[in-house]
């Protein structure tokens, strides 16, 4: 009974085992029409029965379809060896196969021309954008053989993440990295920072369009609230706040290992090795220990909403920062333990009180059931309603819910859409804007899926769209991408923010 069931389900199937398909995904063109002309003529002759209509059907239907398909003797009962499932053709199959490694070995050969120039760049200048580029734009005369991979066509393949996604400040243009304009910036700031008592309200207009890494810490430090505007007291605020943190640390860190707090532990220490799995600095066992103590000890600290899985994400930006001001070079692949242990203590601990501080501001975000998430998503779709209608509507066409992937968005503030130096520059902005945490971070996430308006409405299915949406191309993003965003992101403010009845219905 079992091996009719299994015959009969291979006879309805419009797909053989061993057929040649289009791959998805692949880097060579679809097999040449010509080759498989005949190909094509044998399988229709063998496709006897009518396929049915592409209708939407439950899973449980698909599963009683296909429950029989890999019983254990199918193979031995099943004459592969009939003529009726002999219809590859060997010169087609030779001449395929010959295509693909033609096309490989030319892949192949690609990067490898592409490595070699970009070794000749000389070492005070920094790398800015990879070889995909050029390929991207080769690759765009192929199009019209890519018909079967329309849905693809707005992603671009994907670069070697280690070449492009480096943490230091860059713009993916290839700009110089200090320009007159930048060091005249850098000279208003120091004289900010150095003045008797700083004008907090001249550093955050100062801030808003970005942060020199020289004096990023110092900045982040003052505008999170973390340090004081007199600078006499910020030596004395600095000890005291660090050996406090240290307190805490004497205090409830051996209590991980109790009956309620083993959850929470456990669940950080799985999170930890997630957080940024390619970029070799947040591999390191030491990295690694210092998050699970600073993001414990602010569980413990915080009970009513406790550790919530994305508040690990929201340390890293900071560490970045603090790391910076001891290592002149990329931190990205920094061995940490060439530091001493108090500049490793003083990085942890400013780590610590400036995440701190961040999530006072959005602690309704990670509570019970995560009401500020529900609101915030709940305003982004009454506001791009309001924005961009026709891209709504094509949500509401393909029941795409923007819970989907607007949570992500608003549990991780972008984290996982945005390379880490676009993080780090667009929090320069968030801390410069009066709740840019909470608040301003709605109209940058509107402006943000409005950039990918004709990617979105190009895609006519839910799994396209959301595929799209989890997955959207910014690797090679860099300060001016960041910019046109945050300047987006402000006229939606000014237009909607103090009239919300403009995207109210």
């Amino acid at each position: 009974m079992a091996a009719e069931n299994s015959k009969q389900f291979w006879k309805r199937s419009a797909k053989l085992p061993g057929s040649i398909q289009p791959v998805y995904g692949a880097q060579h063109p679809p097999l040449d029409p010509r080759l498989t002309k005949n190909f094509i003529k044998e399988r229709s002759k063998v496709s006897t029965v009518p396929l049915k209509n592409k209708k939407a059907s439950s899973f449980h239907e698909f599963a009683r379809n296909t429950s029989d398909a890999w019983d254990i003797g199918d193979d031995e009962e099943e004459d592969f060896s009939s003529p009726s499932l002999q219809t590859l053709n060997s010169k087609v199959a030779l001449a395929t196969a010959a295509q693909v490694l033609e096309n490989h070995s030319k892949l192949r050969v690609r990067p490898e021309r592409s490595q070699s120039t970009t070794s000749e760049v000389p070492a005070s200048h920094k790398v800015i954008k990879s070889s995909s580029d050029a390929q991207l734009s080769r690759n765009s005369s192929d199009t019209c053989l890519r018909n079967p991979l329309h849905k693809q066509q707005s992603l671009p393949l994907r670069p070697i993440i280690p070449l492009v996604a480096r943490i230091s400040d860059q713009n993916a243009s290839g700009a110089p990295p200090m320009t007159v304009r930048e060091k005249t910036r850098l000279e208003k700031f120091r004289q900010l920072l150095s003045s008797h008592n700083t004008d907090l309200d001249e550093l955050r207009k100062c801030s808003w369009p970005g942060v020199p890494r020289e004096v990023r810490p110092v900045t982040w430090r003052l505008l999170s609230g973390y340090l004081p505007a007199n600078t006499e007291r910020r030596k004395l605020t600095l000890q005291r706040k660090r050996e406090e943190y240290f307190g805490f640390i004497e205090q409830y860190y051996d209590s991980r290992n109790e009956e309620h707090h083993q959850d929470t532990y456990r669940q950080i220490h799985i999170d930890i090795p997630r957080t940024n799995p390619l970029i070799p600095l947040f591999q390191q066992p030491l990295v690694q220990e210092i998050f699970e103590r600073i993001l414990f000890i602010w569980a413990i600290r915080h009970p009513a909403s406790g550790y919530v899985q994305g508040i690990n994400d929201l340390v890293t930006p900071f560490f970045v920062v603090f790391l910076s001001e001891y290592v002149e070079e990329d931190v990205e692949n920094f061995d940490v333990t060439n530091l001493s242990q108090d500049m490793l203590r003083s990085i942890e601990a400013d780590s610590f009180w400036c995440m701190s501080k961040l999530l006072d501001g959005i602690q309704d975000n990670y509570t019970f059931a995560q009401p500020g998430i529900q609101k915030k998503v709940k305003a982004l779709e009454e506001l791009v309603s309001r924005i961009d209608e026709q891209v709504h509507n094509h949500f509401r066409r393909y029941e795409v819910e923007y819970l989907q992937f607007a949570f992500r968005w608003m549990n991780n503030l972008l984290m996982r859409e945005l390379p880490l130096r676009c993080t780090i520059r667009l929090w320069d902005t968030y801390q410069s804007e009066p709740e840019g945490f909470s608040h301003f971070h709605l109209y940058v996430c509107a402006a943000f899926l409005i950039k990918w308006r004709k990617e979105i409405l190009d895609e006519e299915d839910f799994q396209g769209l959301l595929m799209l949406l989890q997955n959207l191309p910014t690797i090679h993003w860099g300060n001016e991408e960041i910019g046109l965003l945050l300047a987006e992101a402000y006229r939606l403010k000014y237009m909607f923010a103090d009239a919300p009845n403009h995207y109210r219905r």
